[in-house]
């Protein structure tokens, strides 16, 4: 069933931040290869399909734009700035998704590239992305504590 509605939505995106459970952490970035943003670090992330879940989405674009997948992810939370994306109203899902050591990866789809950076030598970010990781270094700290 098709509906029209007169008022504005939004679109919805998900991201997916990816860090290792090594004595120096790495985070997985996507160089972004266009425009918002064209040349800036980002986690990968994109729209969600109109037949998926948030958390679908993160996976499915992590894998997408990087080459790696992951099954195990955890949801950090909603970001909903009016201005967080130029293209217009968008709200974004994250999700935190832990692995032991950096797979290979590289740059697929709308990334230009995939790299693994420490998290205390981190580029730029693109959009609210450094907000998104300040809120996801506390779950990542209390999941490897549970985890150890």
């Amino acid at each position: 069933m098709t509906y029209t509605y007169q008022y504005p939505r939004p679109a919805v995106t998900a991201d997916c931040i990816v860090i290792t459970r090594e004595a120096e952490p790495k985070v997985l970035l996507i160089q972004r290869g266009r425009e918002p943003f064209k040349g800036y670090w980002a986690f990968p992330g994109g729209f969600m399909e109109m037949d998926e879940t948030t958390a679908q989405c993160a996976v499915r674009e992590l894998q997408e734009e990087t080459g790696l997948t992951v099954t195990a992810i955890h949801q950090i939370g909603a970001y909903s700035k009016v201005d967080r994306d130029p293209r217009g109203r968008t709200v974004t899902v994250a999700y935190l998704a832990l692995i032991d050591t950096p797979f290979a990866v590289s740059g697929h789809d709308d990334a230009a590239k995939a790299e693994w950076f420490p998290l205390s030598e981190l580029p730029p970010l693109a959009f609210d992305h450094a907000d998104i990781l300040r809120d996801a270094i506390p779950v990542f700290k209390t999941i490897t504590t549970d985890t150890i």
